[in-house]
């Protein structure tokens, strides 16, 4: 009868001994490779969003540069707008003097006497919109005009 061999006693055969040993050493190096290869990703992930902010913020710098160093000229005076040359325009524009606040295509229609017909406030409304189009008014709200303030 035989005794038992201790469990830290080798094998018998040296060869499967050293390869035993030669893969567990294998399997912890492919672990650390593979946590340090998790490691680096994270990194550069970090390091292209840290890039991306320094960009932005040079290009900021760059910007703020150039236009502080920006002789303007002085800007020549605007041209009034003109108003077309139709009476109607002239009506229209004389209503919102008085009136001196904002107006609806309806509320010019019963000040100039005109009938409410639908087709006679779409035609004011055009007519506002381009007044609006020029600078002469402006649509503070979808249908609703009034003249810039100065």
């Amino acid at each position: 009868m035989t005794a038992p061999k201790p469990p830290d006693e080798r094998p018998a055969d040296p060869g499967t001994w050293l390869l035993d040993r030669i893969d567990a050493r294998e399997h912890r190096l492919t672990c650390q490779i593979e946590q340090t290869q998790a490691e680096i990703d994270t990194l550069a992930a970090r390091l292209s969003e840290l890039s991306e902010q320094i960009e932005h913020l040079r290009i900021t710098r760059k910007t703020l540069i150039s236009l502080a160093e920006k002789d303007p000229a002085p800007a020549e005076p605007l041209a009034p707008p003109t108003v077309p040359d139709h009476p109607a325009y002239q009506q229209i524009l004389t209503v919102f003097g008085e009136a001196g606040g904002s107006l609806r295509a309806r509320d010019v229609a019963v000040a100039l006497d005109l009938p409410l017909t639908r087709n006679g406030i779409q035609n004011l409304r055009a007519k506002l919109k381009r007044l609006a189009g020029r600078g002469i008014l402006v649509e503070i709200e979808p249908g609703l005009f009034t003249q810039p303030r100065p």
